[in-house]
């Protein structure tokens, strides 16, 4: 909300437009200040001196002087200066005077330090064992600890202001300066008033608008004063060398904002948190692994006196043949891994959730659409490998690695894959309009508005799939008599005698894997891509040198919602991590290593790949905080639910304790022995009707068998 203080500021500027200075580039690449070497630069705004249009040229060339007459008239300075690369650009630098800087300060409450904190810090364990994996204090320095206070203009005295150029950060500088810019008017019709630099870079009045880098992020920079806190940044934080070290958290603070510096805070403690469930999912694993071979359920599945013998009914119409249970042999170790543990505000916002709506309804359509191409493949598949491979001898121990049920599965979670990637670029757009549409008044409520509509997307999006196999494949599949159909004519799907968990398990695996490579590749080859485009399109001679706010043009803008798709991203995958580590124990450890390697990238991108974005103010983390929770209560109901209904753990404890007992027996000789055949039912040949009857080739060694599993 604008300050009264503001807008009588605003109120009183005159419409006539006044001209900023003119400067010719003094030659020194490194430079933060303009042309007199004083004057620190806190802000870069570019336009383009040409147009075809001739029209459009007049009107944006006069928004654009009213705009800077504006600022002028607040205060700010301004320097034009053409560009060194292209000659059509002119690059506007903006600075800050103290006295402005002072009245802004008070304006949005800045804290600002009064004295040293000469309170002494409690040293716990855990700080004396990561301060060996910090920077050393000798590369960056130990950030002083103040008292702070809201600063008054009238109090100055009260606080440090050893050096007047130096008692606001750069950080806090730029800050500010946008605060201007956003306000400031570039037109006024009547009494109607046009501000904001948002809206002159979507007009094109502008082509871009940015604080500067301190330096390079490779070379220091030469200038005596500058504190080259992004080549520090590049080297101790964002350098692969430096993956395990501690992150500078009050340097990424100081030099990015709290609003990143929260950001990476979090995903730090999130990646320290993943490292025990990973241990205990990897050691879940590691036992799943040694002990399967000497588990009884496989042992019988695989044994060809029991499992050989075991003869299947055929799953699907007429082309599936009777199958024996050992050709499952390989699944049936898998389970083994599995741990045991106002009016038009109204209707804005009913459009809004008209469209979500719709688009989640869509995201079904595809789920079931993805399940009829799992019934028609599985038919397919079936046909195929039982035509091509003909059940010889030779070439059945073969059949326990491609089963008709693995192929499926693995050609249907790819594209599933597909289809959420495609779905997601789509919806994006369609989020962002639809919460532009509802028009929010806050930018908080913006990013609150739009994280909620865009979780509830990615959430049935990325899940339902995953939900579908745990909780509704195979439950509602009749018997061999009488199967149940979709739409009259696809037979629904069936387990694996284990269950769907493998199955589970492989869609899990493809889409975590296959969503943390396509990010890798948008966060980092694609800025990396056009960062090097642009530069050989704009390449210059050797003997030019390039200043600064140019080097830093040629980078690649965060954007406005830049921080929001990182949230996103992790917690996504936070919901892959929990909802389903019943099923995929590994789950932690894929996510683990992901963020080791996530944070250095974000690191990468920001110092090296992006322009340094505007600094903002944040508390926490927003509305991500009750999403995590919920996401967390819920995964707690998912995973009792795929031990207790899609596993078939229930079922062997049931039979372990109660069946496998005789009545008349002391209850010490408990065994899974003849599990396998307690929980198959037994089906007789004769009872197939016309339809669901194989009408193909029976296999060599079906002989007269009148019963089948």
């Amino acid at each position: 909300m604008m300050s009264p203080f503001i807008c009588s500021t605003f109120d009183s500027l005159s419409v006539t437009s006044v001209c900023c200075s003119q400067a010719e580039f003094n030659g020194n690449p490194d430079s933060l200040f303009f042309n007199d070497g004083k004057r620190r630069i806190d802000f870069v705004l570019v336009y383009e001196d040409e147009s075809k249009n001739a029209s459009e040229k007049k009107g944006s060339q006069r928004r654009r002087e009213f705009f800077e007459g504006s600022l002028m008239n607040l205060g700010v300075e301004l320097e034009a200066t053409q560009s060194v690369m292209d000659e059509k650009l002119v690059y506007v630098k903006v600075h800050m005077p103290f006295e402005v800087l002072c009245t802004y300060a008070e304006v949005l409450h800045i804290k600002l330090p009064i004295q040293p904190n000469d309170l002494a810090q409690q040293s716990s364990a855990y700080n004396c064992f990561t301060r060996h994996f910090y920077p050393s204090e000798d590369v960056i320095a130990k950030e002083p600890d103040f008292f702070t206070a809201p600063f008054r203009k009238d109090q100055l005295k009260c606080f440090c202001v050893k050096d007047r150029e130096q008692f606001f950060t750069p950080a806090v500088r730029s800050r500010m300066a946008y605060y201007i810019l956003s306000r400031a008017p570039y037109d006024v019709k009547g009494s109607v008033k046009k501000f904001g630099i948002s809206k002159l870079l979507d007009g094109g009045v502008y082509k871009a608008a940015y604080p500067l880098h301190d330096s390079r992020f490779n070379v220091k920079s030469k200038e005596p004063d500058c504190p080259n806190e992004r080549f520090l940044l590049y080297n101790e934080w964002a350098h692969p060398k430096s993956f395990y070290k501690m992150q500078p958290l009050d340097l990424i603070r100081k030099y990015f904002g709290e609003k990143i510096g929260i950001y990476f805070a979090w995903l730090g403690f999130y990646t320290v948190m993943l490292t025990l469930a990973a241990a205990v999912g990897l050691g879940c694993f590691i036992y799943g692994y040694t002990t399967r071979e000497s588990s009884t359920w496989s042992k019988e599945v695989c044994d060809p006196q029991i499992g050989g013998e075991i003869i299947m009914c055929p799953q699907c119409d007429e082309i599936c043949l009777y199958w024996r249970l050992n050709t499952t042999c390989e699944s049936s170790k898998e389970k083994e891994k599995v741990p045991h543990t106002a009016c038009g505000k109204c209707m804005r916002v009913s459009c809004g959730i008209s469209t979500v709506l719709f688009w989640v309804l869509l995201i079904i359509a595809s789920v079931v659409g993805v399940i009829v191409y799992r019934l028609a493949m599985f038919i397919t598949f079936s046909a195929k490998l039982r035509t091509d491979l003909k059940y010889t001898k030779e070439l059945e121990p073969f059949k326990e690695y491609v089963t008709p049920q693995m192929a499926t599965s693995i050609t249907a979670s790819i594209i599933s894959l597909i289809i959420i990637m495609i779905l997601n670029n789509v919806y994006e757009k369609v989020a962002i309009w639809i919460t532009d549409f509802e028009l929010p008044r806050t930018k908080t409520e913006y990013e609150n508005s739009l994280t909620l509509k865009m979780f509830l997307f990615q959430f049935v999006n990325y899940y339902s799939s995953c939900f579908y196999i745990a909780f509704f494949k195979g439950k509602v599949v009749g018997y061999p008599g009488r199967p149940v159909y979709w739409f009259g004519a696809f037979r629904n799907e069936e387990c694996d005698p284990g269950g769907c968990l493998t199955e589970l398990t492989t869609q899990l695996s493809i889409i975590m894997t296959g969503k943390a490579v396509w990010n890798n590749i948008q966060e980092v080859l694609l800025p990396w891509v056009k960062n090097l485009i642009f530069r050989h399109c704009t390449q210059v001679g050797s003997e030019k040198v390039i200043p600064r706010w140019e080097q830093d043009y040629q980078l690649q803008p965060i954007g406005k919602l830049g921080l929001f798709y990182e949230y996103l991203e992790m917690v996504i995958q936070f919901g892959f991590v929990t909802l389903f580590v019943a099923s995929f124990p590994l789950a932690p450890l894929l996510a683990l290593f992901n963020n080791l390697c996530e944070i250095r990238v974000d690191a990468w991108k920001f110092t090296t790949q992006s322009r340094r974005v505007v600094p903002e103010k944040a508390q926490d983390i927003g509305a991500w905080q009750p999403i995590l929770q919920g996401v967390a209560i819920l995964a707690v109901a998912t995973n009792a639910a795929i031990i207790a209904f899609t596993s078939d753990m229930i079922p062997r404890l049931v039979y372990y304790w109660a069946i496998s007992v005789s009545p008349h027996s002391d209850g010490s000789n408990h065994t899974m022995t003849g599990f396998i055949n307690s929980s198959l039912s037994v089906f007789n040949i004769a009872d197939f009707n016309g339809n669901s009857s194989p009408i193909v080739d029976t296999p060599y060694w079906f002989n007269n068998i009148t019963t089948c599993r």
